[in-house]
């Protein structure tokens, strides 16, 4: 005999979760019985998650930032704008903590019209091009801010510290990858390429599950595999925590009584995992 709607009702009140912590438990059970797939559970968890984070806790260090000074010329800074391939930029007055606005990389289009007339490149005023720059506490909660991006149709803000100083920024697309996971970007590797590919003045990019023992074996080095099977979680063991981008780990010398050493960059990572 089925319970009836009364009896149901009562037994979903009686066992409902009291806090978090027995939320969690619920949706990893009915993720167990297969009520919901592994992308439906991650996604979920980071809508919750995006109460507890802040800015502070997801942004683009002030030192990892990539800027553009008023005072340079169009000949100077196109070739940066060209090899980072973002699409906005905050533009400072010589130094970080002085932020004029944004700029789209999108109205840049303009100097490559100018390119071909009577005008070139010397008509082109860059202040005239810069949006207004929203400026945001790093306590700034996760879900307060997506809302105020989405109700202000803003991409990107400025972190700014306690002093007024700049931390550090954050864009729309770092909080949306906390709820949806990777979202790709300028450091998005394809798929069919190799785990580890060479770069610019001896640097190199590695995909986190890239094998311990494969990169081992690249780099000439004697990493040690007992606690983990990837550089990605090597990487993680080491901090003893999922580092931010930006964040350096500096590897054993690459030859014996050599003072030299090799040094891991994280280049991309969410709050779950580095990539």
């Amino acid at each position: 005999m089925k319970p009836t709607l009364l009896e149901r009702l009562s037994q979903f009140l009686t066992h409902a979760p009291e806090d978090r912590a027995q939320l969690l438990e619920v949706l990893h059970a009915a993720h167990e019985r297969r009520l919901m797939d592994d992308d439906a559970l991650t996604m979920i968890e980071g809508v919750l998650q995006t109460s507890e984070l802040a800015a502070r806790d997801i942004m683009v260090p002030r030192a990892e930032m990539d800027v553009i000074d008023i005072n340079d010329t169009p000949e100077k800074f196109l070739p940066f704008v060209l090899h980072t391939a973002l699409s906005r930029f905050p533009v400072i007055n010589g130094k970080r903590d002085d932020v004029l606005g944004i700029l789209l990389a999108k109205d840049l289009l303009r100097l490559y019209a100018n390119a071909n007339s009577h005008e070139g490149t010397s008509e082109f005023n860059i202040r005239q091009m810069l949006r207004p720059v929203v400026f945001i506490p790093e306590a700034k909660r996760l879900n307060v801010l997506l809302r105020e991006f989405r109700a202000k149709r803003n991409h990107i803000a400025m972190v700014v510290d306690e002093y007024g100083g700049i931390a550090g920024l954050v864009t729309i697309e770092d909080v949306l990858e906390q709820i949806v996971g990777d979202i790709d970007d300028e450091f998005d590797f394809d798929e069919a390429e190799d785990n580890i590919m060479q770069g610019e003045r001896g640097h190199w990019r590695v995909k986190a599950l890239t094998e311990l023992a494969d990169f081992n074996e690249h780099f000439k080095l004697a990493l040690p595999t007992e606690d983990a099977d990837t550089i990605g979680g090597y990487v993680i063991a080491k901090f003893g925590r999922v580092p931010k981008r930006g964040e350096v780990l500096a590897l054993p010398a690459l030859v014996e009584g050599d003072a030299s050493s090799l040094r891991i960059v994280v280049l991309r990572a969410d709050s779950r995992q580095v990539h």
